[in-house]
């Protein structure tokens, strides 16, 4: 395949803001890139999505960086990122994924009992996701001036969804599973973990710059059960991820009592959502990390004096210290203005320039 190896290319630490502030070294402008930047807020998405299903979309590896490449050239970014679904390893482990419209991913096996653990299949992800890595390779090719970051979701984030079926907000059988049979709890964990952290490695060797992991949901927790339920597990995809020497975002939402775990989980870059300022997150962290964030996602729907406004509140609280990231602090909201999204990147990139 024509693809099949990275190209000789790679956008450097010293070419790339947003590699650098990964790393916590100086920038001339803080770099910025957006949680589901490329998505149905975009005209350009939206006309694919006429003829192709967000999971067919996954399986064409040219259409998923075609779709991933749109916000880069659309908004001037400072990183791509993959294009894909943090559920996608549920399909080979034999959870029955599928997307139901207005409702979002369905899960026909759900997992609630140890035979159900012990019945979920292996995965090799080169092999039942390798078209997420020939996305990659692909990408790889296209993206000359910024990096690309891959990604996963985290195990309880995952574990979520498989045990609920779906989406949830209460999270009860999760709980219920984590209280009552801790025993199958970790059991699912284990096996998640090992999934998730091979798929992340291979992102990583197939050629994704950086990777971050998505706990969308932990928030749901408190210290004490994220510690005992959710750490290790979390740690071990962390951990494996940057023994293969990039950096490695650790992102989650309503977040604010846990992020201490969080940060001894691991990660280079923490991310912050807009519940709590950017400063204050940043001081209960501690200096030796970097963070991403913060802007809640809802203010780009404001006029754009307020946004302005709101951007710079935040890079006021980063105050220069290098080591942060311009996000949202969650992803783009499907109705967005994308003259708003485009607005915010220039506006981070002109701060401070006289």
């Amino acid at each position: 395949m024509e693809n099949s190896k990275v190209p000789n290319h790679p956008v450097s630490t010293l070419q790339s803001s947003f590699l650098q502030a990964c790393h916590r070294l100086p920038t001339d402008s803080t770099p910025v890139w957006f949680m589901r930047q490329a998505g149905r807020y975009m005209p350009e998405y939206r006309a694919i999505r006429e003829k192709y299903s967000l999971i067919e979309i996954c399986h064409h590896p040219e259409i998923a960086a075609e779709v991933t490449l749109q916000p880069v050239r659309a908004l001037g970014v400072d990183a791509a990122i993959l294009f894909a679904d943090i559920l996608l390893p549920a399909i080979p482990l034999g959870v029955g994924l599928e997307f139901a419209k207005g409702e979002g991913p369905v899960l026909q096996n759900p997992v609630r009992t140890m035979e159900d653990v012990m019945n979920l299949r292996p995965v090799n992800p080169e092999s039942d996701l390798g078209y997420v890595m020939d996305a990659i390779r692909i990408l790889r090719g296209e993206l000359t001036d910024v990096p690309l970051i891959g990604f996963c979701g985290a195990p309880f984030t995952v574990a979520s969804y498989i045990i609920e079926g779906g989406s949830s907000r209460e999270f009860l059988k999760t709980k219920a599973m984590m209280y009552s049979a801790p025993e199958v709890w970790h059991a699912l964990m284990e096996k998640l973990s090992v999934v998730l952290s091979d798929y992340l490695v291979a992102q990583i060797r197939a050629g994704a710059q950086t990777v971050q992991v998505f706990d969308s949901w932990v928030g749901a927790l408190n210290p004490q059960d994220y510690e005992e339920f959710v750490l290790p597990y979390s740690q071990k995809i962390l951990q494996d991820a940057k023994k293969e020497n990039v950096p490695v975002i650790h992102f989650g939402t309503n977040t604010t009592t846990l992020l201490p775990l969080m940060k001894r989980a691991g990660g280079d870059v923490i991310g912050l959502d807009w519940r709590i300022p950017l400063d204050d997150g940043w001081k209960l962290l501690g200096d030796d990390v970097a963070v991403q964030g913060n802007l809640d996602p809802t203010i780009l729907f404001a006029p754009l004096p307020e946004i302005k406004k709101r951007v710079h509140d935040i890079l006021d609280r980063a105050n220069g210290k290098p080591g942060h990231i311009f996000n949202l602090g969650h992803g783009i909201l499907q109705n967005t203005p994308v003259d708003n999204v485009k607005a915010v990147v220039d506006i981070v990139h002109e701060y401070g320039i006289k």
